[in-house]
């Protein structure tokens, strides 16, 4: 048998054994889940990475002054 064939007869023989399709695609959910789990992980493990060293922060606030509440005409 060449390989139509068997993908022919294999798709024949799943729809005759069709399931409940709505659980089927529940692992594409748990999948997207765990990823966006993660992606947030790494997210929140850069949170507060700018004060971590202070000698850094002295030098960049003095070099950058705060900006003042009439400086854009707002």
């Amino acid at each position: 048998m060449t390989t139509a064939a068997t993908l022919i007869a294999l798709a024949a023989e799943e729809a005759e054994q069709r399931g409940n399709v709505q659980l089927e695609t529940v692992g594409f959910g748990v999948v997207a889940l765990v990823v966006f789990a993660a992606l947030a992980l790494v997210t929140l493990s850069y949170r507060n990475v700018a004060n971590r060293h202070a000698r850094k922060a002295e030098a960049y606030a003095r070099t950058h002054p705060a900006p003042t509440s009439e400086g854009h005409g707002h």
